[in-house]
């Protein structure tokens, strides 16, 4: 049976690749504990004592604005560790999958990117997100079935304290106004939905590892629930799925604002739609359009912790 390291496995993200990678291998979930990116000289003894056949990093440094204060840190686990990661890689063949972000473009776009649109990070965060890209390309660009670098943006899950979704079911409950920025533009993602699409990026990598395919499959994706929507009008959509689903809220209205009124230490993109054509056609589908995941989630989360019905 194949051996899968998954980095992060307590994060919102790893908490649902747990389940997604288990028919597909035997999985070495590790936590920071046993795998600690921001150690990186602790990195190569232990991957190399689990002699993995996949990793699949999932462990990232996600405080976008604290991270305008510990640059280093965020470079250190987001940057540095994925490189050595990929070192591993290229010295066991072993093949990598490495969750990056949609905070690499600068969104001044108007179209969904793609992925051989030429980033540009635009705050400490996203740069060291793609810190880590040009890293793991430096050391595996030349072995294009080895590494897949797979970008997905305003991930939300039942696991992990702090996303979007969680923020306005607990703000919602107790506030009768929220104000919401309304000028930034991107696709709500559900982990539980990019964890099944890293299950299917695992099989192949596998596959590949054993059968090479006719053409190489590695290399940059986007993967993303479908449909385009602003923070505000997401908000609204919590709300009234979550209303329907009997959660209990007083929230009475939501306003929206521009980024200019509600300024954070980070900057972020206005637009940041990733194209998922490249991924559906690698994958066979789309992933599902993001008000059906929504849904789906607030059901999940409704019964998964009591109190919130």
């Amino acid at each position: 049976m194949s051996r899968i390291l998954l980095t992060g496995a307590t994060g919102q993200v790893g908490q649902e690749l747990v389940r997604s990678l288990a028919p597909i291998g035997d999985v070495i979930a590790c936590d920071r504990a046993r795998l600690n990116l921001a150690a990186p000289d602790t990195l190569k003894q232990t991957i190399y004592e689990l002699q993995p056949d996949v990793i699949v990093n999932a462990a990232a440094y996600t405080a976008v604005d604290k991270a305008e204060q510990e640059p280093e840190l965020a470079n250190t686990i987001n940057g540095i560790a994925p490189k050595i990661l990929a070192e591993c890689c290229k010295e066991t063949g072993a093949s990598l999958i490495h969750i990056s972000t949609d905070y690499v473009f600068d969104g001044t776009k108007n179209t969904p990117y793609l992925e051989i649109d030429t980033p540009n990070p635009i705050g400490a965060y996203a740069k060291s997100k793609h810190l880590g890209e040009v890293g793991i390309q430096d050391v595996l660009g030349d072995r294009l079935n080895q590494y897949m670098i797979l970008r997905t943006s305003w991930v939300y899950g039942v696991y992990g304290a702090g996303n979007f979704v969680k923020t306005m079911l607990r703000v919602g409950s107790s506030r009768e106004e929220l104000r919401v920025v309304t000028d930034q533009v991107g696709s709500p993602t559900w982990a539980a939905d990019l964890a099944g699409a890293i299950a299917g990026f695992t099989v192949r990598a596998l596959n590949a590892s054993t059968t090479p395919p006719a053409a190489p499959i590695g290399g940059i994706y986007h993967v993303t629930n479908t449909g385009v929507i602003s923070w505000y009008d997401f908000a609204v959509a919590i709300f009234e799925e979550a209303e329907a689903l009997g959660y209990p809220l007083t929230v009475q209205r939501v306003v929206p604002i521009t980024t200019d009124e509600y300024p954070l230490p980070a900057p972020r993109p206005a637009y940041s739609v990733l194209s998922g054509k490249k991924t559906a056609a690698l994958l066979g589908d789309s992933l599902p359009y993001w008000r059906q995941s929504l849904r789906r989630m607030l059901a999940d989360l409704q019964a998964a912790v009591p109190g919130h019905s």
